[in-house]
């Protein structure tokens, strides 16, 4: 059996793209617990604002540094979702770059080289942001009971 050329071009592009695909599937990943770790941070605000009303003038100023923390930790989620999203999109365009590139005969592989290394900035860039809230969140973390300022566990 003959293949036809453009069933074969197309069937080249095809497997071209599955590399993408994969990519899309990983980084899809990465939104996801991005999207977790961010849920988890408004959800915690949410307690200790539901907590406010019922705490004395010391929990106010604790809460207070909480806030500003998780405000600070929800700031850098954002834009590693905002990044990890946009490199996700930047691959779509890349698929999309494959097909026209082999249905209209062009040369875009500039195009293509461009697009990759830039998703894969993006993509960079989204988990640094990852990382610097992943540091933010184990360094304001407190594990034990509080402690007074005299020094001594409440």
């Amino acid at each position: 059996m003959l293949m036809d050329p453009d069933f074969s071009t197309i069937a080249h592009v095809i497997q071209l793209a599955i590399a993408p695909v994969f990519l899309l599937t990983g980084i899809g990943s990465l939104l996801s617990v991005m999207a977790t770790r961010l849920a988890r941070i408004i959800d915690r605000s949410r307690v200790v604002e539901g907590r406010w009303n019922s705490m004395d003038e010391q929990e106010r100023s604790d809460a207070g540094l909480e806030f500003a923390n998780l405000a600070r930790r929800a700031g850098y989620t954002s834009w590693a979702i905002n990044f990890g999203a946009l490199s996700a999109l930047l691959v779509c365009a890349l698929i999309a770059a494959l097909f026209l590139d082999a249905l209209l005969g062009s040369n875009l592989r500039w195009v293509v080289g461009t697009l990759f290394v830039l998703s894969m900035v993006a993509l960079g860039i989204g988990i640094m942001f990852f990382l610097r809230e992943v540091h933010t969140a184990t360094h304001t973390l407190r594990i034990g009971p509080p402690v007074t300022t005299a020094g001594k566990p409440v």
